[in-house]
């Protein structure tokens, strides 16, 4: 889990940018969600998006996001697909429809500090 104060500052940020395994080959970014601590990112193009893929090979990563810089684990999981969706829409607005359909349910992947 995220401390507080990191998670507030993710909370605040439009995206991330998240590098995949731990030769962090393949980088993406992505909008994201904090939910009950959490971090979350969902591929929009479900898993058959290239960096999805990658994660799910090498499930270490690195994310950048304004002040934040951290080695981070991917566990791949619907998470509370409700509670993420409605994150996404209050954060996202109409844009959120790209990652609250079946396919980015699918693609979802909780980013935990450390490895």
């Amino acid at each position: 889990m995220w401390s507080s104060e990191d998670a507030a500052v993710l909370a605040a940020r439009q995206s991330l940018v998240l590098s995949v395994g731990a030769s962090s080959g393949e980088s993406v970014e992505l909008g994201m969600v904090v939910v009950d601590g959490d971090l979350y990112v969902r591929a929009f193009r479900g898993r058959r998006s290239g960096w999805f893929r990658a994660a799910l090979a090498d499930p270490r990563g690195r994310i950048t996001a304004g002040p934040i810089e951290r080695d981070v684990r991917l566990s791949a999981g619907p998470g509370p697909a409700e509670a993420l969706d409605a994150a996404y829409r209050a954060k996202y607005g109409a844009n959120a429809g790209l990652v609250t359909g079946p396919r980015a349910h699918e693609a979802t992947l909780r980013l935990d500090p450390g490895w």
